[in-house]
Parts: C-alpha cells; sequence; structure tokens
C-alpha cells in the first residue's frame, strides 16, 4: 500500500507564502502523474496543478503565475509553492499520484492551508 504524506500547510498570510510537500512511500521514478488538489466545505474537490510524465505542467486558472508545482525523484516528493496567498487560497490540500501499470491512484490525507492576516 502506498502513502503518500502532506506537510506544510498552516496559516498564511495574503500575499505571503508557504510551500506543500508530499512524500511519497514508494519510488516516483515510473510516475504517471502527481497533483495538489483542494476542497473547502461545501465544494468538490478541484484541480490546482499537476505534472505528468514529469514534464507537463497544468494550473488551474485561478492559481497560475502564483504556485509553482515541483518533484524530487530522489526523496520521491513533490512540492507546491504557493505565493502571493490570497484568502480564496484557504482549502484542505490533498496530493494526488498515479504510477504508470494498472491499480487506483493513491491520496494523501490532506494538509489544511489557512490564509489570514
Amino acid at each position: 500500500q502506498v502513502q503518500l504524506v502532506e506537510s506544510g500547510g498552516g496559516l498564511g498570510q495574503p500575499g505571503g507564502s508557504l510551500r506543500l510537500s508530499c512524500a511519497a512511500s514508494k519510488s516516483i521514478f515510473n510516475i504517471y502523474a502527481m497533483g495538489w488538489y483542494r476542497q473547502t466545505p461545501g465544494k468538490q474537490r478541484e484541480l490546482v496543478a499537476e505534472i505528468i510524465n514529469h514534464g507537463i505542467s497544468n494550473y488551474a486558472d485561478s492559481v497560475k503565475g502564483r504556485f509553482t508545482i515541483s518533484t524530487d525523484n530522489a526523496k520521491n516528493t513533490m512540492y507546491l509553492q504557493m505565493n502571493s496567498l490570497k484568502p480564496e487560497d484557504a482549502a484542505v490540500y490533498y496530493c494526488r499520484a498515479e504510477w504508470l501499470g494498472p491499480g487506483e491512484p493513491y491520496w494523501g490525507q490532506g494538509t489544511q492551508v489557512t490564509v489570514s492576516s
């Protein structure tokens, strides 16, 4: 069973920065896609950013130019650098990982991000 462990959430100030990490218990060398999603109460979970085949990055329009997704194969970790935080960025952030081959994608347990002065 693969585990994804998020960290780095917490309180950020408007205009400030936070960096989220997602550590995988399995090598991400052959991973197909890794991504960050977020969810607020009463709303559906939405894609924030994803990397496909270690090369193609996609971002939600609301975070383009402010958030950057990256991976470190040596550490089996994915990051989300969040800059210029806005109150509407507050949510529980989840990481998702999908490896090549059969099997369902995996999800982390989520990390809370609060944006407030």
